[in-house]
């Protein structure tokens, strides 16, 4: 596990900034366990659209010390393949998360989310524990 990189979910980084205590983080775990983390545009998106002016200068200062992982045409595939599957099974999820999702699989990161439930409907979405 040391130095492998993954995606982490937009909810991990929430609850990174919630805790009054960081060391009680999903987060610092992971960071504890070695990963390294990059975070997909759509991510980044999702923080800053949500983050309030007073915020913003803590989220910069996080998210500059983070990759970021685009959105490419690979991932608008994989995305296509994997909502018609979902809602085949009745089991579509909110856009942002599928745009995450596939940018985890086409470019082979294991995910970390708070999400599970959502996520785990993915054939081929590496979860990390």
């Amino acid at each position: 596990m040391a130095d492998q990189i993954i995606l982490i979910d937009t909810s991990n980084l929430i609850d990174y900034f919630r805790k009054s205590n960081k060391d009680n983080s999903k987060l610092i775990e992971l960071l504890r366990q070695g990963y390294k983390f990059q975070i997909s545009a759509v991510t980044e998106y999702e923080i800053y659209a949500g983050a309030t002016v007073d915020q913003e200068a803590f989220w910069r200062t996080l998210l500059n010390t983070i990759g970021v992982v685009f959105f490419d045409s690979k991932a608008v595939e994989i995305a296509v393949k994997v909502n018609t599957a979902l809602k085949r099974k009745r089991k579509q999820i909110a856009i942002a998360d599928l745009f995450i999702a596939a940018t985890a699989i086409s470019n082979d990161l294991p995910l970390s989310t708070l999400n599970k439930k959502h996520f785990e409907r993915i054939d081929n979405l590496k979860l990390v524990e």
